[in-house]
């Protein structure tokens, strides 16, 4: 099926997928194959990176001193900016944790519930009074009043970084907002990726014509996939592993309604397309072809808001240079069972006492042994 055949009729950007440029520029860099030492390298991956002090306080290291020779955590957030919404400014629909240990010798992608229950605090910096409500919307409390676009996304990620060190007591070495072009111009330097779809998941975002060209709709409630050429019907995705396009990748990583374990699931696809956008981009094919390698680490560098709490890039990039996409850990939140409650008609996610003791786990730097301990919460993706 041909990605370039794709059309835009009323496209957004994927919600959730922005998160995975950072992690993909990550381990390509840091690969001990790819950086050889090379401030070269680095100079170019960094210099097109938009800089900004996304945390404040509290939730992040800098102002205690940001020590990176012990465990670290990488918040980063995709965003949800609804077309002709402007009244829900943006919601962090996606937010992994980016847990390293202080072996530095592994790295694990914790992924928190869009919909989970918590005290979003008050946030004297645009007068917001605090509140219970889901996380996801806690970065738009933040990002409402004025400002510039970069600083009314600062103030969203603030103020959820805060509402999770309130409710987890973790802290950010580092904190990242990604960018859906970047992301799609690295899936598409990349040549695709290796995805094995686990369970069968039908789109409400992507059709395939007759002809097997893939065409963009949208998604109406209670109607379903709308914006089709005549004879299209939704894009289904059958199990089984194999090569996808980006647009394919992303679509897959996106669905939620249409399988069993509904967000969850959606989170075990989302953390599955950073491993293989990871594996991708270190593999022996781009180390080899200089010029592929030096197009993807400029569409990477150009892709995401970063805010390294005061370390210079380069000594992250070199603390972990030995980390691979193999090293990567997905765990389940809630080891990927429901814990819902409806109240007043909305429905929330909780985080059960085991997920609390995980998150304290990330907090402490004593992850590994809790997941050997409780092996539930390591999610599988071939």
């Amino acid at each position: 099926m041909a990605d370039g055949a794709a059309t835009a009729t009323r496209h957004k950007a994927p919600l959730w997928a922005k998160v995975a440029v950072v992690l993909g520029a990550l381990l390509m860099v840091t690969s001990g194959a790819v950086i050889v030492g090379s401030r070269l390298l680095i100079s170019r991956v960094t210099s097109d990176i938009t800089r900004a002090t996304l945390i404040e306080g509290v939730a992040g290291a800098g102002a205690g001193g940001n020590d990176i020779d012990g465990p670290v955590n990488l918040l980063l957030v995709g965003l949800d900016e609804r077309e002709g919404r402007d009244e829900e400014g943006a919601r962090s629909d996606t937010i992994i944790i980016l847990h390293i240990p202080a072996s530095h010798d592994q790295a694990y992608l914790v992924s928190i519930p869009r919909d989970a229950r918590v005290d979003v605090p008050a946030y004297p910096k645009n007068g917001y009074a605090g509140g219970t409500t889901k996380i996801n919307a806690a970065f738009a409390a933040g990002y409402e009043g004025p400002g510039t676009e970069l600083e009314k996304r600062a103030r969203g990620f603030d103020l959820l970084a805060k509402t999770i060190n309130s409710r987890t007591g973790i802290t950010f070495n580092g904190a990242a907002i990604i960018d859906f072009p970047g992301f799609e111009a690295v899936v598409e330097e990349l040549g695709g990726v290796d995805m094995c779809v686990d369970t069968r998941a039908e789109s409400i975002h992507i059709g395939v014509t007759p002809e097997g060209e893939l065409v963009r709709g949208w998604y109406q409630e209670d109607v379903g996939l709308q914006g089709l050429p005549p004879g299209a019907k939704p894009l289904v995705h059958e199990t089984g592993c194999r090569r996808m396009s980006a647009i394919e990748a992303l679509d897959y990583a996106r669905i939620r309604k249409s399988l069993p374990d509904g967000d969850y699931g959606r989170q075990r696809h989302q953390q599955q397309l950073l491993k293989a956008i990871g594996k991708e981009a270190t593999s022996k094919g781009m180390l080899i072809d200089p010029g592929r390698l030096d197009r993807v680490i400029k569409a990477a560098g150009k892709a995401f808001v970063l805010d390294t709490q005061g370390v210079p890039v380069e000594d992250f990039l070199f603390t972990f240079r030995g980390l691979a996409a193999n090293d990567l850990v997905l765990v389940k939140t809630n080891a990927g069972e429901f814990a819902s409650e409806t109240i007043d008609g909305q429905s929330f996610e909780h985080l059960t006492p085991d997920t609390m003791r995980m998150l304290s786990a990330v907090r402490d730097g004593s992850l590994p042994g809790f997941l050997m301990a409780n092996p539930a919460f390591v999610a599988t993706t071939e």
